[in-house]
């Protein structure tokens, strides 16, 4: 089919009248392989049909040896609002082409022409003015077609405004026993729609086909035209277009649980409905307008179903029967999915209930029923009788005499039928509900209603939300650490050389008195002579050229060339003063003698100085807290930036915690932590359109994402966006089967070959955690924090997020409410929502959970160190130290038991057994030393008046913490039992 793109030039045509119409025309142009259709054919033509009326036949046409027939044959049809083929029947119905074989005149008898094969076109590159040419092929036959028309049928103002809607019903299972394969019986469905002009369009779907028992249909299968049937079975089914299936969970109807799957799989192998039918329907502008106005005040639309009984066509007086509908049924498809940003698809299961007037205006707001109130609208006793122009007979009387509003019968059948249409109608109202019955159906848009953010704007956006952070000062570290190898490189030569006169001249004595002038410079004339015959003065050269150059590039930050010559000799002169300087700096302190050692290093490590804030959070002392979580901060580090920005979030100020998060993202603007982190502060500070903004780009950026797309559900219905949160959620669920199958799969094919599986679900680290059940709320019900939940929240080690987050109060309840919903009340649930209570102090709910924990799992170290530190706590030390006992007897340890180390030795100091105190705090240096460990073994070697150790084990700890008070204090008491010694500087 051509069809021009635009006028040169670039300017879009002009557009006809709204009443004028637009000839489409078409042209048969050739046929191939038309022998192997039929091997004696000689002669054909082409019948062109469109919408039920013949086009025209092309002239007769003498097959040649190769199976090809020459046609060029034209015919045309008007596109028009107001005539027969408006655009709304050119998307949906197809051209069809009949190859019809004309047979030997014989005498005083016609020509006799027999179809020998059909095939269809379809017109909806027309709309879309995008498709230039097509050769079609039909079984084993070809035909090549031309369609094209001289002007566009939509502008582009018109074609970006309005909307193509396509609806697919595939077929209604679990269907009501009465139902028979009886060939007077015709199953339908309807449903009503806005179309263009803002009216409303009956959609429907006729000639429903019911399957006995057996297998399911097969996926894919192509989508049929909604036309009568067809002498080629085949050119019923749409080109390109299939019906694929998919997963139940992720369909947007109803029956997704899996309590449903196990109904569905037999539903679908028992008797069935099967229509495989798609109806497409142009929406101009104000229809669509329409249509979101519609499923905004009313997300449900009825999909009326029923059956209907077809009269036998014959001679004879004709009756009418009663108007009612038999088994009238009515299906509710949520449509409000729409709605949501970027969806123009949904797809699922949908039950069928009876046809009832209130239920039907409750849910829909839609007062009148499309089968039995508007059956002069659908015309539906002609629609289901009316056949192909190829095939149609001659009309009989029978067809001539049909009305409107009432089905027709032969006197013969009135009364009979007359009689099982009312008992069909007295036992049908509850079948709908005792069978199960549901409809699948597809309704799929050619563009969303509602456009979804791209991500550039995205970006965009969270630049105006976060400026770009001011450049970094350039380094001095580099610059610094070259001209300290300059010289140290000078001092060597200069070494070198001294070597070189000791050996010609030997050492001058300082008792030997000074030397002349002359002697001086003819020394150094031989020295230079020496040298340079030697080879060593270019040796030496060359050993200072390298550290010239890394001075260049890092001091001066040179890297290109000059453009003229007086800008490099300027810049020589630069560095020559420069090098001189620095050499005789070198020189200097050479032969001064002086030395100068280096800065030590620094005594704690990042990791370290994070412990200790860890340490100080944990006793409360927030203030400390703060100032190592200060110190460990570094500009170029994300943990650095999110843990403090996630204290901050706990304990201090929001919107501390936001310049933290931001910062962090301002490093990698496409870091998925900083992005859900910007996001979940934004929610506690009620910046609802900034979090929305922050989510959307997280799940944009990583697809893949597990986490994004479960914070940002809980985000929408945080924001009561139910819908939208449902579709993240599924997306979620979706990425956690397809992780979990894929880690199923690696177990299963590591022990087909007998090796130990590597994945993630078997790793050392993750073992502990087994009883998460892999959820994704469990996973998310707290933000990101780096390792701190290691120490705070065992549970969340080893989640399929491989993210580890720290407590966000909104988030907790609503993640921790879905996983409740999911499975019901488990292990990792309780001890979850223990750390939440215990966090938020309110220990008697706590002790609850724990309690419940325990029964659960009794065996968990997790659980008992939970337990240990809500004792501890309520300083109920006895229980405490109960639990702690019980924690470090078990063969695993416990996540944190670092603070399992800490509290029972500071329990056994209290209680004076000190030997039990210097074991445990030894244990707990080995596990990760600290100020705070050394400090214990110092404490209890005192109390056992072992100073030499204790004196050793407080220097530990004054070394990695020299501000702690009591590690001074305690260094001091040990001074004054041993006398005559100083006190440390």
């Amino acid at each position: 089919m051509e069809v021009p793109a635009g006028l040169p030039g670039g300017k879009e045509p002009a557009l006809p009248s709204v009443s004028q119409p637009i000839p489409v025309h078409i042209t048969v142009v050739n046929a191939q392989d038309l022998k192997t259709l039929k091997s004696s054919v000689l002669v054909t033509l082409v019948r062109v049909e469109y919408n039920g009326a013949v086009l025209g036949d092309s002239s007769k046409t003498h097959v040649l040896p190769d199976g090809t027939a020459e046609y060029d044959f034209s015919t045309s049809f008007e596109c028009s609002p107001d005539g027969p083929n408006p655009l709304d029947v050119l998307v949906q119905k197809p051209l069809l082409l009949t190859v019809l074989e004309v047979g030997p005149k014989e005498r005083k008898k016609p020509e006799k022409i027999t179809p020998l094969a059909q095939a269809v076109v379809d017109l909806l590159p027309l709309y879309n003015c995008l498709f230039t040419g097509s050769t079609l092929s039909v079984s084993q036959g070809g035909l090549e077609v031309i369609v094209s028309t001289k002007e566009l049928l939509l502008s582009a103002t018109q074609f970006s405004s309005g909307n193509l809607l396509s609806i697919t019903l595939e077929a209604a299972y679990s269907v009501p026993t009465a139902f028979t394969c009886d060939t007077q019986q015709n199953y339908m469905a309807c449903l009503q729609i806005p179309a263009a002009g803002e009216k409303e369009l009956p959609l429907l779907f006729k000639n429903g086909i019911l399957k006995a028992d057996g297998e399911k249909e097969p996926l894919p299968r192509p989508k049929n035209w909604p036309i009568g049937p067809l002498l080629a079975p085949g050119a019923l089914n749409i080109p390109d277009s299939f019906i694929v299936g998919g997963p139940y969970e992720d369909e947007d109807g109803e029956l997704t649980k899996s309590e449903d799957r196990e109904f569905r799989i037999q539903a679908e192998s028992m008797k069935r409905i099967v229509w495989d039918t798609e109806r497409r329907c142009f929406l101009d502008a104000a229809a669509v307008a329409v249509l979101q106005k519609r499923i905004a005040e009313c997300r449900y639309w009825p999909v009326e179903v029923c059956r209907m009984y077809i009269p036998s066509a014959g001679k004879g007086k004709i009756t009418k029967i009663d108007k009612q509908i038999a088994f009238h049924g009515v299906a509710y498809v949520n449509m409000v999915h729409l709605l949501c940003p970027g969806v123009k698809q949904i797809r699922g299961a949908f039950r069928v209930f009876n046809y009832e007037d209130s239920e039907v205006f409750e849910k829909t707001k839609i007062q009148h029923s499309i089968f039995r109130d508007r059956r002069s609208q659908l015309s539906l006793a002609r629609e289901v009788l009316r056949s192909s122009p190829v095939s149609k007979a001659a009309p009989s009387k029978a067809q001539k005499e049909e009305k409107d509003l009432g089905t027709t019968v032969r006197p013969g059948e009135a009364h009979g039928t007359m009689a099982a249409l009312f008992l069909e109608q007295c036992l049908s109202p509850q079948q709908y509900n005792e069978a199960g019955t549901f409809l699948v159906m597809e309704i799929k848009l050619d563009r969303p209603l509602v456009p979804k953010r791209l991500r550039e704007e995205l970006v965009r956006r969270i630049k105006e939300l976060i400026p770009p952070r001011p450049a970094l000062p350039p380094r001095t570290e580099g610059a610094r650490k070259v001209v300290e190898d300059y010289h140290k490189r000078v001092t060597s030569i200069a070494v070198d050389i001294l070597k070189e006169y000791h050996e010609l001249f030997g050492k001058q004595l300082p008792d030997q008195g000074t030397m002349d002038h002359e002697t001086l410079e003819e020394q150094k004339r031989q020295l230079n002579y020496e040298l340079n015959t030697s080879g060593k003065y270019f040796a030496f050269k060359e050993q200072l050229k390298y550290s010239v150059v890394k001075i260049v590039r890092e001091k001066y930050l040179k890297t290109t060339a000059f453009e003229t010559k007086e800008q490099l000799q300027e810049f020589l002169s630069e560095l020559y003063v420069y090098l001189v300087d620095h050499m005789h700096i070198a020189l200097n302190k050479l032969l001064s003698g002086e030395d100068v050692s280096p800065a030590p290093p620094p005594c704690t490590t990042r990791k370290q100085l994070w412990l200790f804030a860890r340490e100080a959070e944990a006793n409360k002392d927030f203030k400390l807290a703060s100032l190592f979580y200060k110190q460990v901060r570094e500009p170029q580090l994300f943990p650095s930036w999110l843990d403090y920005g996630a204290f901050c979030l706990l304990y201090e100020d929001a919107t501390k915690a936001q310049e933290c998060f931001q910062q962090a993202l301002c490093l990698d603007r496409q870091h998925i932590q900083s992005l859900l982190l910007c996001g979940i502060v934004a929610v506690k500070l009620q910046h609802y359109e900034e979090a929305e903004i922050f989510f959307e780009d997280a799940c944009c950026l990583e697809p893949s994402s597990i986490i994004a797309w479960t914070l940002s559900g809980l985000f929408y219905e945080l924001q009561n966006n139910d819908i939208q949160a449902e579709r993240n959620f599924r997306e979620a669920k979706k990425l956690l089967r397809a992780q979990l199958e894929e880690e199923r799969r690696i177990l299963e094919a590591a022990e087909g070959e007998g090796k130990k599986p590597s994945s993630p679900s078997t790793d050392p680290g993750n073992r502990k955690t087994q009883e998460l059940g892999k959820r994704n709320f469990l996973c998310v019900f707290c933000l990101w924090r780096s390792e701190r939940c290691q120490l705070s929240c065992p549970v969340l080690l080893g989640c399929p997020c491989s993210l580890n987050l720290c407590c966000s109060s909104q988030f907790v309840h609503k993640a921790l409410a879905h996983e409740l919903l999911q499975g019901g009340p488990t292990f990792a649930y309780y001890l979850a929502l223990a750390w939440t209570h215990l966090l938020e102090e309110d220990f008697p709910s706590c002790e609850e959970c724990l309690s419940e924990a325990i029964r659960i799992n009794p065996m968990n170290p997790n659980v008992w160190a939970q337990k240990g530190h809500l004792c501890y706590l309520q300083k109920d030390f006895d229980k405490a130290k109960d639990c702690y006992e019980r924690v470090i007897s078990f063969v695993e340890d416990a996540v944190d038991i670092h603070f399992v180390y800490l509290r029972l030795g500071s329990i056994y100091l209290e209680e004076k057994e000190y030997g039990r105190a210097k074991q445990i705090f030894l244990l707990a240096c080995d596990n990760s030393a600290s100020c705070l460990t050394w400090l214990g073994v110092g404490i209890a070697c005192y109390r056992l008046e072992e100073m030499l150790e204790a004196e050793d084990a407080l220097s530990e700890a004054n070394a990695l913490n020299n501000t702690n008070a009591e590690v001074w204090g305690y260094l001091a008491l040990i001074c004054l039992q041993v006398s005559a010694r100083p006190l440390p500087a």
